[in-house]
């Protein structure tokens, strides 16, 4: 009889199959900042599903899957754009509910890492733009704000687009966009005498390199028990912050410039409509810049103007460094909500926007430039009560959701 035909080698193959799908599709979560608890979870019901023994370690970095005579290791993916992870997420529910064959499902792995960008580079730049000055909108509502933010924004866009064949400059972006922002807005400022605007225009044009979602996974994954991811994350998230302020510091010595001109005032001399179109600017410098379906863009504009209202409504009652709960907590709701609409994407991918959007965030920008004056203790106090308060409002909201939601349903985010 031919080997073909015999069960053990067909059932080997299969499983050699399933725990490489495993692997795979784990390091693609990864890559798209699922926290490790869901990654597992989810790994461990396709498994449960195909009745295969395949024990896990799953660490930011990397994937092993199987046991000793069948072990895979799959270094984390590089980070998916966000459009790529709108099949992400539905391939991610379909191996959950053991829908997905392995051949396929890897097939489809395949697929995502291979989906050209929606727009060309312009483009992106252009969202980019956007996306910064829809910041200086919400966060300092001036016209000189308004334009150096959307002015430094193409700027880093463009930086970010040359650099993208390479990966040494790509690790030094942070750095040079940094220095290359603070150097320009601090010689103009002198200039233009741009007073309270001055540490404020620092804010929006580097958003994209703040490490928000690294630090909140790393208090969700710590106070889930997964200390050594939770570390690794936190360690990752205060290196993004250190490159910044290296990149401020270099900026401010060569213009010999004095602390006393870092200041931070907010003012708004366009009114107090302006942050709210802001928020409708920033949904429309999303989908520019990172070119999610069009069919998801009305909900991407509910789900920002939710977030940022609960995140105003809790920073008027507790203060601004709080804030970031309430936003969570509504945020996570309404992202598990929208995700049990027919045709809704994963509510993984419908909280991305609303959580880049949340204002604590980007106060620790602030922090940055406390750091490098010799103010670190504040700063580092104040960026991660910022960050706890957003991890703290998610993992309220999920479980509130839980016990609330109606029995049989199958949505699962942080254990």
């Amino acid at each position: 009889m031919p080997r073909s035909d015999n069960p053990t080698h067909e059932d080997s193959t299969d499983s050699a199959l399933s725990i490489d799908f495993i692997a795979r599709l784990g390091t693609a979560m990864l890559g798209a900042d699922y926290p490790i608890p869901v990654v597992r979870h989810t790994l461990e019901r396709f498994a449960d599903k195909k009745q295969i023994d395949c024990p896990l370690l799953v660490l930011p970095n990397f994937v092993q899957a199987g046991d000793r005579h069948q072990t895979r290791v799959v270094r984390r993916d590089s980070p998916l754009r966000y459009d790529q992870t709108f099949p992400l997420g539905e391939l991610v529910t379909r191996a959950e509910r053991g829908q997905v064959d392995p051949a396929d499902g890897l097939a489809e792995l395949d697929r995502i890492h291979a989906l050209p960008r929606r727009y060309p580079g312009w483009v992106e730049v252009l969202g980019y733009g956007l996306q910064s000055a829809a910041y200086a909108l919400i966060l300092q509502p001036t016209l000189v704000s308004l334009v150096a933010a959307a002015g430094f924004g193409l700027l880093v866009g463009i930086m970010e687009l040359v650099t993208r064949g390479n990966t040494a400059l790509r690790h030094l972006l942070p750095v040079l966009s940094a220095f290359a922002v603070t150097y320009i807005a601090f010689s103009l400022g002198r200039l233009l005498h741009m007073g309270h605007d001055s540490l404020r225009v620092l804010i929006a044009p580097l958003t994209l390199f703040l490490p928000g979602v690294a630090i909140t996974l790393a208090v969700i994954e710590s106070s889930t028990g997964e200390v050594v991811s939770g570390s690794a994350r936190l360690m990752a998230g205060f290196t993004r912050l250190a490159q910044l302020a290296l990149g401020i510091v270099i900026a401010v010595q060569l213009l010999g410039l004095s602390w006393s001109e870092l200041v931070d005032t907010q003012v708004n001399t366009l009114g107090g409509w302006a942050p709210w179109l802001g928020v409708a600017v920033y949904a429309v410098g999303i989908a520019l810049h990172f070119g999610p379906p069009p069919g998801f863009m009305p909900w991407l504009t509910l789900v920002l103007f939710i977030a940022y209202g609960a995140q105003a409504l809790t920073a008027s009652v507790f203060g601004g460094y709080t804030s970031g709960f309430g936003g969570g907590l509504i945020l996570m709701i309404c992202a598990l909500v929208l995700s049990r609409l027919p045709n809704m994407p994963a509510a993984q991918v419908v909280l991305a926007p609303g959580f880049w959007l949340l204002v604590p965030s980007s106060v620790g920008m602030i922090g940055i430039a406390d750091m490098a004056a010799g103010q670190g203790t504040g700063a580092i106090t104040v960026m991660l009560v910022s960050m706890m308060s957003i991890a703290l409002g998610f993992t309220t909201g999920f479980a509130i959701w839980n016990v609330f939601r109606r029995r049989g349903d199958d949505v699962e985010f942080v254990d």
